[in-house]
């Protein structure tokens, strides 16, 4: 019986000593990126590129998941809200609803399952194919090279997409407003912007530049220690995907804590 404590205990050890290890490489690979992208040269054809795939290329999936999303959102708040006779609220909380939450958030999701992917494939396949050897070889800081412009892009790129998100969202709410509940059309458009606050629209900004740097950050991490050949550039891959989206939503209920009393 004292055994089996013991092995428990000890198992309880190694996965509390693996996670904090694991912090502690995050947290070093987050500050060395950080200081590097603080740091001159920054390479801007490689800015660039990374803008135009993170942020042009993913405009079509952010703009389907935005339209649908501000669908259903206008169709469940008013099948909710005609329950006690205030259907009248459906365009207020709608366009809240999409800017400070349901926008970043549902972008956040879908640009890490795009992107964040996508970095973590590129650069594990890199590194097990010692290109990012050959790069540190060549005098080329593979932090430079590789991680800030995609740090950068991704800061940068996010809250636009955003942007874009909440218009359409708002839009398909509108038409599902006008087209199936039945709203009159100016009454809609007056309802959306009368509560509207600046502090919706920036605190949903706030939480993309976020998001898009979480993104990122754990696409570059987890392909720069990509270890195994293809397998373990797979693995690298979900990896990636799995900590971004989890980093995403934690961060999410931090920032929203942060504006709760603005």
């Amino acid at each position: 019986m004292i055994a089996i404590g013991n092995n428990f205990l000890a198992a309880i050890g190694r996965i509390f000593l693996a996670f904090m290890a694991a912090t502690g490489r995050l947290s070093v690979f987050t500050a060395t990126a950080l200081s590097h992208c603080v740091t001159p040269p920054i390479f801007p054809r490689l800015l660039f590129r990374q803008m135009m795939s993170i942020g042009y290329y993913s405009l079509p999936v952010v703009g389907m998941t935005a339209v649908f999303t501000g669908m259903v959102l206008a169709l469940q708040i008013y099948s909710g809200s005609s329950r006690f006779n205030a259907e009248g609220a459906v365009a207020t909380i709608v366009v809240i609803g999409i800017t400070r939450e349901l926008g970043p958030v549902l972008t956040g999701l879908m640009v890490a399952g795009r992107v964040g992917a996508a970095m973590a494939a590129e650069i594990g396949t890199m590194r097990v194919t010692e290109q990012i050897d050959a790069l540190t070889t060549l005098s080329t800081n593979p932090f430079k090279y590789l991680v800030v412009p995609r740090l950068i892009a991704g800061a940068l790129m996010l809250p636009l997409l955003v942007l874009v998100a909440d218009i359409i969202g708002v839009m398909g709410g509108y038409l599902v407003g006008t087209e199936k509940l039945g709203f009159n059309s100016a009454s809609y458009i007056d309802n959306t912007f009368e509560f509207l606050e600046q502090i919706d629209v920036v605190s949903g900004l706030v939480k993309a530049s976020a998001f898009g740097f979480i993104v990122s950050l754990m696409g570059c991490y987890h392909g720069y220690h990509s270890r195994g050949g293809a397998q373990g550039v797979g693995a690298a891959t979900t990896n990636a995907v799995v900590s971004a989206s989890i980093l995403i939503l934690a961060a999410n209920y931090i920032i929203t804590e942060l504006f709760f009393d603005i």
